[in-house]
């Protein structure tokens, strides 16, 4: 039985070939040479409680499809993945997914989209009052009766962070989020989840970036991904205390070194 807190058990994943893609619920069946195409090949990792771990690689490579199998949205058709010691056999309640394209509902306000993780709260007065709350700590108290249209993509992404944590998630999946903002938004929204973590220490995060800074400055460890199909290509742990510098002699090594895996050379 994995001890782990997340076990990766050499996972793989294929898809037909000019089939959905959207990858839900695929039978566990090989199909024949030439009729699928192979996403992710053996992945085995092991990924501890709490842990913050992000997943770099190039675009193609199935960072993403990774992250649907942990959250039950997609089934692998090789190997299985455990959490806390029982298989995943779909989405549960505990483990939130913000997606990088946004889920907000549109017709709801900021604050009834946030409400809606608190379905623990039998009080309609509870639930408004703790979304308050988490909508405090992304500094988004003053928009509460805003739409997501009304909003900034960066203040999208922050209510989006407020929902998910207001379900007081086990584990939180987080795939690009960051992806469609301006550089120093972004920046604002690296300061946001490393604080947040603090708070939820017992909350494990897997973390898909393209951002090797970004994955630098917020990580316990760094998954470097190759592909396509996917493989684990290395696991690099950051023992560097936060906050941390980038300009570091140790994260400024590290940054050179993760570009030479990924095949980048002349932009150093």
């Amino acid at each position: 039985m994995p001890e782990s807190k997340i076990h990766f058990d050499r996972v793989c994943l294929e898809y037909p070939k000019n089939g959905n893609k959207s990858g839900l619920r695929f039978a566990r069946t090989p199909r024949p040479n030439g009729q699928s195409t192979l996403v992710l090949e053996n992945i085995d990792l092991e990924i501890e409680t709490g842990e913050f771990v992000s997943i770099i690689g190039h675009s193609g490579c199935g960072k993403s499809s990774l992250l649907k199998i942990v959250a039950g949205f997609v089934r692998p058709t090789g190997g299985s993945i455990w959490i806390d010691g029982r298989p995943v056999e779909g989405p549960r309640a505990d483990h939130m997914f913000v997606f990088q394209e946004g889920a907000l509902f549109p017709w709801l306000t900021i604050l009834k989209n946030v409400s809606l993780a608190l379905n623990s709260a039998r009080d309609q007065a509870d639930r408004i009052k703790m979304a308050r709350q988490y909508l405090e700590l992304v500094s988004l108290e003053a928009y509460e009766d805003y739409y997501p249209h009304m909003l900034s993509g960066g203040m999208r992404q922050r209510a989006e962070l407020a929902r998910a944590l207001a379900a007081r998630p086990d584990v939180l999946l987080v795939d690009e989020p960051f992806s469609g903002l301006d550089y120093l938004t972004r920046l604002q929204m690296r300061e946001e989840i490393l604080y947040l973590h603090m708070m939820l220490e017992k909350t494990t995060i897997l973390f898909v970036t393209h951002d090797i800074d970004e994955a630098l400055q917020l990580s316990d460890r760094v998954v470097i991904m190759s592909g396509p199909p996917g493989r684990l290509q290395s696991c690099r742990p950051i023992c560097v205390a936060h906050p941390r510098q980038l300009s570091s002699s140790v994260l400024d090594e590290m940054r050179s070194d993760i570009y030479h895996q990924l095949g980048v050379h002349a932009a150093l």
